[in-house]
């Protein structure tokens, strides 16, 4: 997704996102600018972990300003915490 900022300078917007396997039930948490095609990877097996447990669907994600902040929110779903705020939205 491009923002544009008083029309003049694309902002790209990062992603968190979390997939659950359809097959295995298990949750996989990445950040990406594109999440409609890092979706498509993983649902192709383009992706080592994720082609193991194949299909996937998107159960939760958020959208962040920049890379560092991406990451940042990543590694807090990683997280035992993370996974409880997870496992009380779904």
């Amino acid at each position: 997704m491009v923002a544009f900022f008083h029309d003049t300078q694309p902002v790209m917007s990062w992603k968190v996102y979390v997939l659950e396997s359809l097959r295995s039930g298990v949750r996989y948490v990445g950040i990406s600018e594109d999440l409609n095609r890092r979706l498509k990877e993983h649902n192709s097996g383009k992706t080592k972990f994720t082609s193991g447990h194949m299909p996937w669907e998107l159960l939760y994600q958020e959208e962040t300003e920049d890379a560092a902040s991406a990451r940042a929110r990543e590694k807090y779903l990683k997280s035992a915490a993370g996974r409880r705020f997870l496992d009380k939205k779904n």
